[in-house]
Order: structure tokens, then sequence, then C-alpha cells
């Protein structure tokens, strides 16, 4: 397949539950990962405390982070799946004393990383303003009706595990976020509620997301702002021979990359340097603009 240059989505107003809205048009935003589970990747176990994950949030809010995204069960390949009891005894809490924290704040916002529709709900009511669905909506039946209904901000994420993939790893892309979004035009969720994400590390090996770093472009051809989250997942720890913890660097220049690609949102552990990268980049881009007189944001 050969990939066709696409326009960018240049101006784009992220609507969010409770009538929260988040401008993508010209500035990335940081979404701070905050793992409330005994056994993710990197931080399992550490803020599985409802005090732990409340000041966690807070210095991800310091370092600049506009979302929190609160998720109650590990995604890593391998990882022993919970239910749902166990998941929401886990997030509801936090969710809403991070809505009780920021409740004078309407920067900040709240995300529920979850597939399961009662989860998610639930989340919402707590105080969450954005579905971090990782099945892309083709998991739990009504989470785009959910969305609808709510009106919550929706991430719609790309994966291939637990079917068959398309050899090509845009192609791919295409025919699965390309279904997702029939799902949620027919549920009738607002197009402006969506944001998409290819899913860095979720059934893809290292060739794979570096193929779609270098592709990213291609994706700009479904007209919606792109979240990415590569942090600290392994295809860069082949890159560099760092344990997980140690990533945070190589994540950063990703987030640099993928911001340079048209990335808009980056869902990161370590929020002050991936901050200081879209700072880099985004001055970069500027003069880049000013120099071609053309946007390039």
């Amino acid at each position: 397949m050969q990939d066709q240059p696409a326009e960018r989505p240049d101006r784009w107003t992220w609507r969010v539950g409770h009538g929260r809205e988040i401008d993508l048009s010209r500035r990335g935003v940081l979404m701070g990962v905050l793992n409330v589970t005994s056994d993710s990747f990197s931080d399992g176990g550490r803020f599985s405390d409802v005090a732990a994950a409340l000041a966690e949030a807070q210095a991800m809010a310091d370092a600049g982070a506009t979302i929190i995204d609160v998720g109650g069960e590990s995604t890593r390949p391998g990882a022993e799946p919970v239910d749902a009891e166990t998941e929401q005894a886990r997030v509801l809490p936090v969710i809403t004393a991070l809505a009780e924290r920021f409740a004078d704040n309407e920067a900040m916002l709240i995300s529920v990383d979850s597939y399961r529709v009662e989860t998610a709900r639930l989340a919402l009511e707590a105080g969450a303003h954005i579905i971090n669905d990782i099945s892309g909506l083709q998991g739990e039946p009504g989470m785009a009706e959910l969305a609808r209904e709510t009106g919550a901000g929706l991430v719609v994420m790309h994966t291939g595990r637990g079917r068959e993939k398309l050899p090509d790893v845009i192609e791919d892309q295409m025919v699965f976020l390309g279904r997702s979004l029939e799902l949620a035009e027919a549920a009738g969720v607002d197009a402006r509620q969506i944001v998409l994400d290819p899913g860095f590390g979720f059934a893809k090996d290292n060739d794979d997301n570096f193929a779609l770093m270098a592709r990213f472009g291609a994706l700009h051809a479904f007209g919606r702002p792109f979240l990415v989250g590569t942090s600290r997942k392994r295809f860069l720890g082949a890159a560099t021979g760092r344990e997980a913890g140690e990533r945070d660097v190589a994540t950063a220049a990703t987030t640099a990359l993928l911001r340079a690609a048209g990335a808009r949102i980056f869902r990161v552990h370590d929020v002050a340097k991936s901050r200081d990268a879209l700072s880099v980049t985004e001055a970069m881009c500027d003069r880049l603009a000013q120099e071609t007189g053309s946007d390039v944001s």
C-alpha cells in the first residue's frame, strides 16, 4: 500500500463531558498516566492508594498535564484480567477525589481508561470527562451509545489483539478505525467528541511500531485529531536497551517526532520531559511556519 498525502486537521475543538471543551488546534496536550493497579508494567502498585494517586495527579498537573488518565486494569501483554467490580473499586474513588481536587480548575480533565461500559458510566458519574476505550468501540456493546448519551469525550484506539491483522500497518489502521468510526456514527456520536489513537504496542512488534511512526502522516486521512501512547513501551526498550522505568527520554523523543508529524495528545508517565520536547518542537514548527508562510502545526 502506498501512503497518500492527506491534509492535517488544522483546527479542532474536542468536546468532552460535563460541558467542557479542549482546544487541539495549535498546541500539543499532555495526558498523564495514572495506573491504580498492582501490575502495570512500569509503575504497578505505586498509586493504588487514593492519597498517593492524588499526589501523583497533582504533580503531573503541576508539570503540565491537562488530562489525567485513570486506569484500573493493566493492559500490558500477558497481564491477568480483573473483573469489573475490582476495576471499579480501584478507579472510582480516585476519580471522585480528582473531581473534587480539580473542581475549580476548568483546564483540568479526567479520563477513565476502560473498555467496560458500566465502568465508564460510573466513572463519568463520578466526574470523568473522557472515555479512553482500548477496544476501539469493538469490545463491549453500548460504549458508543454511552458517549452519545453523556457527551463524553471518546478516545477510540486501534488494537490488533484478538483478531487477524492485515500485513500493512497503515491499511490495518484504516480498516479497524474505519469500522470504529462507522459504529460511532451509527450510534449518533458527534464527530467532535472523537479522538483516534493508533495503539502503539497493542499487538504490534517493533517493526510495526516504528513503521507506524514513520508513516504517521497517512493517518490524517481520517480527518480526526490523534492521541499517541508510546510511553515506556517495549519497542523503545528494543531501540535503547533500557528497562521500562528508564525510557522517559526515549518517550520524549517520540513525543517530539510525532508532534512534528501532527499528533495532538500525548499519553505519558513523565510529563515534564515530554512537555520540554513539545515546547522545542512547537517553537521549531512556529519558526518554520514563518519561514514558509504555511501552517505546519
